[in-house]
């Protein structure tokens, strides 16, 4: 394998673990709140339009819908029906509504276990056309149309939060929610907004990486703790920071074990969050909150 090549993937890979982060990011930002479903969503996503089309005959388009849709629908679920009840009945404690959404994301597993089978389906293209070549390096669809998602979603993201009304209520209410409730501020609305685009984002996301490696009902658990450590690497401090943790992580997870071989990758993730967590647990971008 080239350098370029290799760089390339690095690439791909980093721009997944970006979006995942970008999608915890929306609703750490909106709800103040670690969302550990983001990578169940994303896997429900990507297995969900492989099963409709590989074994109920679906159009790729329908079926994408369709999965989307749902991994919209469990993020609704997740806001609505247990982190609000839960914070509600715990006095705004974090730690009960960090245990449930861990409970979600293994029920999410399981039901897409039941739903789909645990056998790992290849993933789905959304769009076919010829590879690219650069040189020795050929550049498949999949890659080229997570990128440019890559692109369109951070920047549609950073324009949208820094120009229009629900965006910045976004970050007001992320700044302070208590702030925004005695200002009269749609706390509520705010919150679900920020969960439904975390969904529509991650399902999207685990639709176009799927090809990948393909998706099972247990790739999951994997993608979220990637994507909460591309958010932490990256910090809060800029929409773009979590694309910036999840090139790092992208990078670490191609190069360290092509150097040293094996399983090293695991230990290098490793290596760096700790280095993170005990040296600068606010990221590489640090969020100034306004007085």
């Amino acid at each position: 394998m080239g350098q370029l090549q290799l760089w390339l993937s690095a690439l791909e890979m980093g721009c997944f673990f970006g979006l995942l982060a970008l999608a915890y990011y929306l609703v750490l930002v909106g709800a103040g709140f670690f969302n550990f479903a983001i990578g169940p969503y994303a896997m429900v996503g990507g297995l969900c339009t492989s099963y409709l089309v590989l074994y109920e005959e679906m159009n790729v388009w329908a079926a994408a819908a369709v999965a989307i849709t749902a991994a919209a629908a469990l993020a609704v679920v997740t806001e609505l029906v247990v982190v609000r009840p839960v914070q509600r009945r715990s006095g705004g404690g974090e730690l009960p509504a960090l245990v449930a959404v861990a409970a979600v994301l293994f029920a999410i597993q399981q039901l897409a276990g039941y739903l789909f089978g645990y056998t790992t389906l290849p993933g789905q293209n959304v769009l076919t056309f010829d590879p690219v070549s650069v040189g020795d390096t050929v550049v498949q669809p999949s890659t080229l149309v997570l990128l440019a998602f890559t692109v369109v979603a951070f920047a549609g993201l950073a324009v949208w939060i820094r120009s229009t009304r629900t965006g910045r209520l976004l970050r007001a209410v992320g700044d302070s929610t208590h702030a925004a409730r005695l200002l009269g501020l749609p706390v509520n609305r705010v919150r679900l907004i920020a969960f439904v685009l975390s969904g529509l984002l991650a399902g999207i996301t685990g639709l176009l990486f799927a090809p990948k490696a393909g998706v099972s009902s247990l790739s999951g658990l994997s993608w979220a703790l990637s994507g909460f450590l591309a958010m932490v690497v990256g910090g809060t401090g800029s929409v773009w920071a979590p694309l910036f943790g999840g090139l790092l992580l992208g990078a670490v997870e191609v190069f360290v074990p092509y150097y040293f071989g094996g399983q090293s990758h695991v230990y290098g993730l490793l290596i760096v969050a700790l280095l993170f967590f005990a040296l600068k647990p606010s990221g590489l971008f640090v969020r100034r909150v306004r007085a």
